[in-house]
C-alpha cells in the first residue's frame, strides 16, 4: 500500500481527550502504518474560483497524555493534493456544518472524503434513521407544542430534544402530569429555531444505550452506555458508564437492514445506537466508541478503519 497523505478536519487536536478520543485512535492507526498526517480546524478551511484549501500542519501523535502531539508550522494547502480527508470535526449539525460538506463535496470522490460530505448533509442522524420506521420507536418530529402535548398524552412518558443537538445536550424526559412540558416548549422555540424531536421513552435505557460501530455497512463491535440512576442521558460526559457487551440477534437484523444504504451512501463509519429493540439514531458526522471498545477487548476498529480506506485508494 502506498503512502497517503491525510488531512484531518478536526476540532483543535489541544482540545482532545485522548483516552477516548476515535478521532485520535485514526490517526495513531494511520501514523503505524506509515501514511503522513495533516491536522487543520474547519475555521481555516477556504475555497476561492473553485480551490479548496486550509492552512494544514504536518502533525505527529503518541498515546502520551499530556504530550501526544506534535505540529509543524502551517502551510496553505490545495486539500486536492490529499489522498483522504477525514471529517471529524464535532457537532452540532448547523449551517457552518453544511457549507463545510459543500465545500468538500468538490474534492471527492478523487480525494476520498470520509464520511462523504453530500450525503453527511443528506442524513442528519435523528433524520436519517427515519428512514427505517419498524427498527425505531414511534417518533414525531414538529415544532407544533399542541402536537408534542398529543404525542405525551398517547405515551404518557416521552423524550423530547433538539434535532439537531448531540452529545446529550437538551434532552429532556417528561412523563405524564409534567407540568414543565408548557415552560419546556417555550424554553425550545426560543432556543432553535428548526423543529424538535419526540420519541416514547424506552424503559430498556435503564440497562444501557448501546453504541454499535459499523465499517462499509459491516458491524464489527459494540459498547454499552449505561446512565447514572438519576440521569436520563447516557451519554459518557454526562456520566454514562461505558461496559463490554456484545451484539444480540435484534442488533444484527438492524445491522443487515441497514448496511446496503450505508455503503451505498459512501458511510465508511457509522455509529448507530440501540435501546432494547430499537434503533434511535444513525450516526455520521463524527462516530466515536472506538477506544471504549478495544479497551473492553473487543475488535481494533481503527486498523479495520483504515483497511477499508485503503482498499478505496488502491
Amino acid at each position: 500500500m502506498k503512502k497517503l497523505k491525510i488531512a484531518v478536519q478536526m476540532d483543535h487536536i489541544s482540545t482532545l481527550h485522548i483516552e477516548g478520543d476515535s478521532t485520535f485512535a485514526l490517526m495513531l492507526e494511520a501514523q503505524a502504518r506509515g501514511h503522513e498526517l495533516y491536522h487543520y480546524t474547519v475555521d481555516r478551511l477556504s475555497q476561492r474560483d473553485g480551490m479548496v484549501y486550509a492552512d494544514v500542519e504536518k502533525v505527529t501523535v503518541q498515546d502520551v497524555a499530556g504530550d501526544f502531539y506534535k505540529l509543524e508550522a502551517p502551510v496553505k494547502t490545495d486539500l486536492s493534493q490529499m489522498d483522504v480527508i477525514l471529517m471529524r470535526q464535532d457537532p452540532p449539525f448547523h449551517m457552518g456544518y453544511i457549507t463545510a460538506t459543500h465545500m468538500l463535496e468538490r474534492l471527492h470522490p478523487k480525494t476520498l472524503v470520509v464520511n462523504n460530505p453530500a450525503e453527511v448533509r443528506n442524513a442528519p442522524e435523528k433524520i436519517f434513521v427515519t428512514e427505517f420506521p419498524d427498527l425505531m420507536p414511534e417518533t414525531l418530529i414538529t415544532r407544533s407544542a399542541d402536537e408534542i402535548r398529543k404525542f405525551r398524552d398517547e405515551f404518557k412518558d416521552i423524550i423530547i430534544k433538539p434535532l439537531y443537538g448531540n452529545g446529550g445536550a437538551g434532552v429532556f424526559r417528561i412523563r405524564e402530569g409534567d407540568q414543565n412540558l408548557s415552560s419546556l416548549m417555550e424554553m425550545f422555540e426560543q432556543t432553535w429555531p428548526e423543529p424538535y424531536i419526540a420519541q416514547r421513552y424506552l424503559a430498556d435505557v435503564r440497562a444501557g444505550d448501546k453504541r454499535i460501530i459499523l465499517i462499509d455497512g459491516e458491524p464489527v463491535g459494540a459498547i454499552n452506555r449505561v446512565p447514572e440512576e438519576n440521569e436520563a442521558r447516557s451519554n459518557m460526559h454526562v456520566g454514562g458508564r461505558a461496559e463490554a457487551i456484545g451484539i444480540t440477534d435484534r442488533e444484527m437484523e438492524i445491522c443487515e437492514r441497514i448496511g446496503g444504504e450505508l455503503k451505498r451512501r459512501g458511510f465508511i463509519f457509522v455509529g448507530i445506537d440501540v435501546i432494547g429493540d430499537y434503533m434511535t439514531e444513525i450516526n455520521v458526522t463524527s462516530p466515536t466508541g472506538i477506544r471504549e471498545v478495544k479497551k473492553f477487548g473487543g475488535a481494533d476498529i481503527a486498523s479495520l478503519f483504515w483497511d477499508a480506506v485503503e482498499a478505496k485508494r488502491q
